[in-house]
């Protein structure tokens, strides 16, 4: 399928631009047995990423009075460790270089906090292609991805009808539907085939390469 007709790609960033690597889930790890519960599994944890923190700390047991201290223990480590285990997947900047070059408007749009977005693309050297980087708030604003969506719908005025998401998660194509966007799932990320599917996507790709010949119409 060609996505041509898009004129603004807005991407997730953790599981679609860069890995998080560990930094992730020994974060939330390391809040788990801050408060005296046995984390699960990297890998269990790994398929949370993308999801709201509070989402994933109720899930693991924490009561909804534990839930702040949880989610700042979290960021303890994650905010002087966990974001620089982060490395740009490959074929991202050749993909964002391209997609700049031929005139597409870029925009990130996560549900991480827009501080450590910020601080990511900056430090994979993945911040020039974006003119416009949107994250939710430390208070836990805009963590929900459609909210973050329809902020970002709002405030950018973007077509819906050449407009683009770009995600790794269902949440990524659920919020684009939200809006009217068109979603494009990754399969390089978090997120399984079937979880995508789910989301009812336009379009599941394998590769960052595969992403930009349908945005740019081109044949292999």
């Amino acid at each position: 399928m060609s996505l041509d007709h898009v004129r603004t790609v807005v991407f997730d960033l953790d599981g679609t631009l860069a890995d998080p690597g560990d930094g992730i889930t020994r974060s939330l790890a390391h809040a788990l047995t801050e408060h005296g519960r046995q984390p699960p599994s990297s890998e269990e944890l790994a398929t949370w990423i993308g999801h709201p923190l509070v989402d994933v700390f109720r899930a693991c047991g924490a009561g909804d009075d534990e839930l702040d201290a949880h989610v700042a223990s979290y960021r303890e480590r994650y905010g002087s460790t966990g974001l620089y285990e982060s490395r740009a997947f490959d074929g991202i900047p050749e993909l964002l270089d391209r997609l700049r070059q031929e005139g597409r408007r870029l925009l990130v749009a996560s549900a991480k906090p827009r501080v450590y977005v910020l601080q990511i693309l900056e430090l994979l050297e993945l911040a020039a292609p974006f003119s416009v980087v949107h994250g939710s708030e430390l208070d836990g604003r805009r963590a929900d991805k459609r909210e973050l969506l329809a902020h970002v719908a709002a405030v950018e005025s973007v077509d819906a009808a050449t407009t683009a998401m770009v995600g790794d998660r269902d949440l990524d194509l659920l919020g684009a539907r939200h809006v009217g966007w068109a979603g494009v799932g990754v399969l390089w990320g978090h997120g399984t085939r079937e979880e995508l599917e789910a989301g009812d996507p336009d379009l599941l790709v394998t590769t960052p390469a595969a992403l930009g010949r349908a945005l740019l119409d081109e044949t292999d």
